[in-house]
């Protein structure tokens, strides 16, 4: 397990993915990416749990999103790009379809959501992130397949995974005081 683990913390190489992903994937710091993606949910959960239930749904300005938006965003992100890297450790050269992240998350129906709900789901979704990254043999982490037209590894997916909350972490801390 202590290889595999290794294989996973080596960065990917910027043919591994698109430059537009290269900002999340600069967020991550250096370690043990399954230890830090077990801290950093438990970070996100704190965010959203700070924030007034009744200022949960509200959107600081007409084209931003609410909290609830944000973390139903999170949960919904890391789904898809889980199924795409589980896909890739397993099919390598598999390719599947775009996905319009905005959309999903316009017709999410997050603000009609209970702020206890959604850190459930966050948690759950955490769970079986880390657990699937867990249980791929080394030599998959590299594996490539096709997404949204263009190539990406598995391990590149796992450091997308945790740069997005690290991207949006910062939003959810600044809610719990200015929603």
């Amino acid at each position: 397990m202590e290889s595999d683990r290794l294989a996973l913390a080596a960065r990917p190489e910027p043919g591994e993915f698109l430059p537009y992903f290269g900002q999340y994937i600069a967020l991550v710091p250096a370690g043990d990416l399954l230890t830090l993606l077990a801290r950093q949910v438990e970070d996100v959960c704190a965010a959203l749990a700070a924030v007034e239930a009744s200022k949960a749904a509200t959107r600081p300005a007409p084209a931003e999103w609410s909290p609830l938006d944000i973390a139903v965003h999170l949960a919904d992100t890391e789904r898809v790009l889980a199924f795409r890297a589980f896909t890739f450790a397993r099919a390598p050269g598999s390719e599947l379809p775009s996905v319009e992240f905005e959309e999903i998350a316009e017709t999410a129906g997050a603000n009609d959501r209970r702020i206890p709900d959604v850190i459930a789901e966050l948690r759950s979704v955490r769970a079986a992130t880390i657990s699937l990254l867990s249980s791929l043999a080394r030599d998959s982490w590299t594996n490539i397949g096709v997404a949204s037209g263009a190539p990406v590894s598995v391990r590149a997916l796992a450091f997308i995974i945790a740069g997005h909350d690290l991207h949006h972490l910062p939003d959810l801390i600044r809610a719990r005081s200015t929603v």
